[in-house]
């Protein structure tokens, strides 16, 4: 097993500020911002605009966004860059279209994309720079290039008979006489370029709070909306060989809202973690910290990365999980139905939950019973076998991120930012992947597919309603320590998000790890439960390790009835993480070494 010490590159630390990110270039230029009088609200916008460019396999324009931030000793805010299901994205309308799921790729599943007005809804209210500063180096990627990383490569390859037979501007976007560019090669994208330079030209010569409002109008009601609206309203294949229309009309943009919200919190040694509410699975994370409480992760007789470890995180992350899919779901204020969250992370209701944790593997899927309430799950083996679901040509559909093998694929980004005054961000954009939809020609950029983490059965936190956000698993996180010290981090991964976070946070809390080490160290996460992209499949009882942890130790694992997936020594988890100590004068950060892109910077 590799030493809990071992690091691929050093800690940074500094005293200026710091970016850590899925991607150099992002990285890069969210420092940018800080050396040139910028805020770490500045630097996090623009990471985020230059990310849509140069990960356009992993998030764009048209997907969503989840965020929280905090000024120095303030208490974290969301910003919900999740936009909710179309006016017509109703369960009959899919019913309709002979489907038992909604597609897992298409534009009938596109929620109305809200993270670019997410982003810059954001610059506006709490950032300083114009939003021409914020967009000059995407513009500047999408028009000079950017390199083609082995992801971006592979990605494409796995859909590029899907884009030569069905999406022609992917095709022509993506696709070199036939095949994806190799690796190395400069991509542009001049048509996402001029999206953005159209931006501008509504928000020239107006102040800077006006101009940003001009370039969001842009979204809402301007020529974005109406290009959306047009390519919508015309047949598109899925990938898997049905042909529909969208749902998303102009109509749904005007009505987008990227509110502001409260964030959720529970303490753990000394710490206060937050996330957003119960329409993403953030609270799954502070569920499963609940759970580990009390277990002895922190005794030296049970040391990071060892088989009882392992195990007993992952069957509290199974049963975190079971509430999530059970009772999460966006919900009106005072909604009966709504997620009883006071309950799912009380004392009481988490010591009864933890006490179903044996020293062997569960393979049953065991949501509780807060407040006395019976758990429904969907039935996903039934809606699977359902008419119109031929499932997804290969690279459109399920989760993209890891395989059941473990290899890394990716579908979200992240960046994570603090400045000198002790603001600290945390944001995750992900959706409108190259792979998921048609690329709009008039834009440059697909639509999101967030409409698939629903269901077509009724009465459930999670069927398809118009007006309702689809549960996000996009989940950052800030997290505050009593003593003064601060925490920002997150990663890609949807299902593993959270998963590969508490392995994160409790590698540093209580394996005593600094960020690089706690990123560096073996990572490992359940596919026990049903995943939330199609086909919605699950894998009772399967743990997928990367296999450096050592022989013994996977045995170990099979032996209290494990179903352990060896996954490549270097090839789950991308997270990204900064920290300000307590007194504020010292800054830190770390970024994932895996597929050798993300990095942090600071100084």
């Amino acid at each position: 097993m590799t030493s809990p010490g071992f690091t691929t590159r050093p800690e940074l630390t500094g005293s200026f500020g710091m970016v850590a990110s899925t991607h150099y270039l992002a990285s890069a230029v969210g420092m940018s911002m800080l050396e040139t009088g910028g805020t770490a609200i500045d630097a996090a916008v623009a990471a985020g605009f230059t990310l849509q460019v140069v990960e356009p396999h992993l998030n764009g324009p048209g997907g969503d966004m989840t965020l929280l931030f905090a000024a120095a000793d303030a208490l974290p805010r969301v910003l919900a860059g999740q936009g909710a299901a179309p006016a017509a994205a109703t369960v009959r309308a899919m019913l309709d279209r002979g489907l038992s799921l909604v597609p897992g790729a298409g534009v009938a599943a596109a929620a109305v994309p809200a993270a670019t007005v997410a982003w810059l809804t954001l610059l506006r209210d709490h950032g300083t720079r114009t939003v021409e500063d914020v967009l000059a180096p995407a513009i500047h990627y999408a028009s000079t290039g950017f390199p083609v990383l082995p992801a971006i490569r592979r990605t494409i390859g796995t859909v590029a008979t899907l884009f030569e037979e069905s999406w022609s501007g992917s095709a022509a976007q993506y696709l070199r006489e036939g095949a994806p560019p190799p690796v190395g090669a400069m991509l542009t994208n001049e048509q996402q370029a001029q999206t953005y330079r159209r931006m501008l030209e509504a928000a020239a010569g107006k102040s800077r709070e006006a101009a940003i409002d001009a370039a969001i109008d842009c979204w809402t009601t301007g020529f974005v909306a109406e290009a959306l609206d047009a390519f919508c309203r015309t047949e598109q294949a899925d990938g898997s060989g049905g042909r529909y229309s969208g749902l998303l009309t102009a109509d749904d943009l005007a009505a987008l809202q990227v509110p502001y919200e409260d964030a959720v919190s529970v303490g753990f040694e000394g710490w206060t973690v937050a996330k957003a509410g119960p329409w993403s699975q953030g609270p799954v994370l502070l569920q499963q910290l609940r759970l580990v409480d009390g277990l002895g992760l922190g005794a030296g007789a049970c040391p990071p990365g060892g088989a009882d470890w392992i195990h007993l995180i992952t069957e509290a992350a199974k049963l975190a999980f079971a509430d999530r899919d059970a009772w999460y779901g966006d919900s009106a204020p005072g909604d009966p139905a709504a997620t009883p969250l006071t309950t799912l992370l009380s004392e009481d209701y988490s010591a009864q939950r933890r006490a179903l944790i044996s020293a062997q593997a569960s393979r049953e899927l065991r949501p509780g019973s807060p407040d006395g309430r019976v758990a429904r799950l969907p039935d996903w083996e039934r809606a699977r076998g359902g008419p119109g679901n031929a499932g997804a040509a290969a690279g459109t559909g399920g989760d993209p991120t890891v395989s059941r093998t473990g290899e890394n694929r990716g579908d979200t980004c992240h960046v994570s930012v603090v400045d000198s005054f002790g603001t600290m961000v945390a944001g995750t954009p992900s959706g409108g992947w190259l792979q998921s939809s048609p690329l709009i020609p008039a834009l440059g950029f697909p639509l999101g597919t967030r409409l698939q983490m629903t269901t077509l059965e009724p009465d459930l936190p999670t069927t398809l309603t118009p007006g309702r956000r689809p549960r996000s698993t996009l989940s950052p996180s800030l997290a505050a320590h009593r003593d003064g010290r601060r925490l920002a981090f997150g990663t890609p991964g949807g299902d593993q998000q959270d998963q590969w976070q508490v392995g994160f946070l409790l590698n540093h809390v209580l394996g005593g790890m600094n960020l690089q080490e706690a990123i560096d160290a073996p990572a490992f996460h359940s596919t026990h439960f049903p995943s939330s992209f199609h086909p919605r499949e699950a894998f009772p009882g399967q743990i997928v390790i990367e296999d450096r942890v050592g022989e013994d130790v996977l045995q170990d694992l099979e032996s209290r009835g494990h179903d352990v997936v060896r996954s490549g020594p270097w090839s789950l988890g991308r997270m990204s993480a900064v920290s300000r100590s307590a007194d504020g004068r010292v800054l830190r950060a770390a970024a994932n070494p895996r597929g050798m892109q993300g990095y942090a910077a600071g100084r």
